[in-house]
């Protein structure tokens, strides 16, 4: 059941979840992951922020989950599919199956973005011809800010379940290999490491920067 539409301001949602980003770490909400799913009428929706790491065992979804949660509208995002989740309401309800999961994402692929962009979405799931594929060093001042923000929050604990905003431990470091693909095998690294990515599709890079 999914209830709500793009005309009010709450309502609950199934969706199944297709990505689950990298944890960034915000002075206002702390840890917290960015995830996206599509609904059962093919809609992108975007699910921020969710303090994971502080979800009941039960409620800590994984990629290709069906789940079922309250939402509302955000007040500082304007973007059509962004939702802001109401944590205590999350259920699971089971999973997409192996063999439903090419169908159930068919309807959903595009094979260029300046056609969504136009159409004001946001999210897509993209076919591209990727032609190349670099990680790129981070500056030591990017790491420094990095570290500096971890270490501040660190200290700090969720007001309502005393849990650390950010685990004891995080590793900073994704790789000291650098790395070049040209497959669409590779589709992110961790947001927080020493490397950040540089593809290209063929499309124009304003276009993918606008995304």
């Amino acid at each position: 059941m999914v209830m709500g539409t793009a005309l009010t301001r709450s309502g609950e949602t199934e969706i199944v979840v297709i990505v689950k980003a990298a944890p960034q770490v915000g002075q206002r909400h702390g840890e917290t992951v960015c995830c996206a799913g599509i609904d059962l009428y093919g809609n992108w929706l975007r699910l921020y922020p969710v303090a994971f790491r502080t979800l009941d065992d039960g409620q800590k979804f994984g990629r290709w989950d069906r789940v079922r949660f309250k939402w509302r509208l955000p007040t500082d995002d304007g973007r059509a599919e962004s939702r802001r989740v109401d944590q205590d309401s999350i259920v699971i309800d089971g999973g997409l199956k192996r063999s439903e999961r090419e169908t159930f994402l068919a309807r959903s692929i595009v094979t260029g973005i300046n056609k969504e962009m136009e159409a004001g979405r946001s999210l897509a799931l993209l076919k591209p011809r990727v032609i190349d594929f670099r990680a790129e060093k981070k500056k030591q001042v990017e790491l420094d800010a990095e570290t500096k923000a971890f270490a501040a929050l660190h200290a700090q604990t969720d007001l309502f379940n005393t849990k650390s905003i950010i685990p004891t431990s995080r590793v900073l470091t994704v790789s000291n290999i650098a790395m070049k693909r040209t497959t669409a095998s590779v589709t992110a690294l961790a947001r927080i490491g020493r490397w950040k990515p540089r593809f290209s599709t063929g499309e124009s890079a304003t276009a993918k920067n606008r995304l």
